[in-house]
C-alpha cells in the first residue's frame, strides 16, 4: 500500500482549497459585472436661423446660374447671434457690389438644451428682403415675426409661429388665405408665394416657420435676368432629451446557509454587507457574504482532509 505522509497530505488539501477558491471567486466577479446595467443619457438638440435663402441668379449676358446660398443668425445649441445685417456679393451682378438681402431693427436667434428641456426660438422686428436686381423694391417686409420649438423629456413637443402686423410683397400688402398661404404678381418684375406660421410636431421634435416664400422674379435690371429659389424667415427646431433611465435597485444578497431546523451562526454584524454607495467607495460588494460563507465552508473541509492524512500515515508508519 502506498503510504502518504503528513505533508503530502496537507499540501494536498491546500492544493484542493486553493482551486476551489478561484472558481468560486471567478463565478462570483462574473456574476457581478454581469449584473451592472448599461446607461445611455443622449442630450436634446435646438436650432435657430433667422433668415435663410437658396437662390439661383442668372445673369443677362450668361446662360449659366450662379447660386446664392446666404444666411444669418444660424445657431445650434447652445449659442446666441443677434447680427441684424446681410450683404452678399455676386461677381457681375449690381457692379459687383454687395447686395444686402436682410436689413432689420432686430434679430435675434437662441438655441437652448439644459437637462430635460431643449428649445430654439427666433425673432425679427421690422425686416426687409432683397434680392439681386431689386434693390430699391422689397422683395416681402414684415412688421413683427417669432418662431418658437420646445421639446421636453416626457411631454410632448410645441412648435409656435406668430407674424404679427401687415405683411408686404413687392410693394402689395398680402391678403392671407385660410390656410397660410399667399400669391403676389407685380408685372414686369415677377411672382413671390408666401406660407406664414408653417408648425410640425412629432413624439420627439418639433419645428416652426413663420414665413417661407417661394420668389420668381425677372427684374432684366443691374445684369440680372432671372431670380428662383426659397427664402426662409425666422425658423426654429428642437428634439426632446431621453430623460436619464433609472438604475434598478441592487437586490440583497442569497445566503449562503441551508434551510431547515439546523442554521449556521449568523454571519457578525461588521462584515455584513451596505446597502447604500458607500460598497463601491472601499471596494466592497453585495456578493461578500458568500465569499465569507463559501470560504469557512472550504477551510473546514481541507481542515478535515488533512487530519484524515495525518491520522492514515500513522498507521501506515
Amino acid at each position: 500500500m502506498t503510504r502518504i505522509s503528513p505533508r503530502t497530505a496537507y499540501a494536498g488539501g491546500l492544493a484542493a482549497l486553493s482551486a476551489a477558491g478561484l472558481l468560486l471567486a471567478g463565478s462570483a466577479l462574473a456574476a457581478e459585472a454581469a449584473a451592472v446595467p448599461a446607461t445611455d443619457t443622449p442630450q436634446g438638440s435646438a436650432t435657430a436661423v433667422a433668415f435663410r435663402a437658396a437662390l439661383d441668379v442668372s445673369r443677362a449676358e450668361s446662360a449659366g446660374t450662379t447660386p446664392l446660398r446666404a444666411t444669418l443668425n444660424e445657431v445650434q445649441a447652445p449659442a446666441t447671434a443677434e447680427k441684424r445685417t446681410l450683404d452678399v456679393t455676386l461677381d457681375q451682378v449690381n457692379g459687383d457690389r454687395p447686395v444686402r438681402l436682410l436689413q432689420a431693427d432686430a434679430v435675434s436667434a437662441k438655441a437652448h438644451v439644459a437637462g430635460d428641456r431643449a428649445e430654439g426660438t427666433s425673432h425679427l422686428v421690422r425686416a426687409r428682403v432683397h434680392v439681386p436686381g431689386l434693390p430699391a423694391l422689397s422683395l416681402v417686409e414684415v412688421e413683427k415675426i417669432t418662431a418658437t420649438a420646445t421639446c421636453v423629456a416626457g411631454r410632448q413637443p410645441v412648435a409656435g409661429s406668430q407674424v404679427l402686423g401687415p405683411v408686404t410683397a413687392l410693394g402689395k400688402q398680402v391678403p392671407l388665405a385660410a390656410d397660410g398661404t399667399a400669391t403676389v404678381e407685380a408685372p414686369g418684375v415677377g411672382t413671390v408665394r408666401l406660407s406664414l406660421s408653417h408648425r410640425e410636431t412629432a413624439s420627439t421634435t418639433a419645428a416652426a416657420t413663420s414665413l417661407r416664400l417661394q420668389v420668381s422674379v425677372d427684374p432684366l435690371r443691374l445684369g440680372v435676368a432671372k431670380v428662383e429659389g426659397t427664402v426662409t424667415l425666422a425658423q426654429a427646431t428642437c428634439r426632446s432629451p431621453q430623460p436619464a433611465s433609472e438604475s434598478p435597485a441592487p437586490s440583497a444578497p442569497q445566503s449562503l446557509t441551508p434551510t431547515g431546523p439546523a442554521r449556521s451562526a449568523p454571519l457578525p454584524q461588521s462584515v455584513a454587507p451596505s446597502q447604500g454607495p458607500d460598497l463601491a467607495e472601499t471596494g466592497g460588494s453585495p456578493l461578500t457574504p458568500r465569499f465569507l460563507a463559501g470560504g469557512a465552508v472550504l477551510v473546514i473541509a481541507g481542515g478535515a482532509a488533512t487530519a484524515l492524512g495525518r491520522r492514515r500515515g500513522r498507521k501506515n508508519v
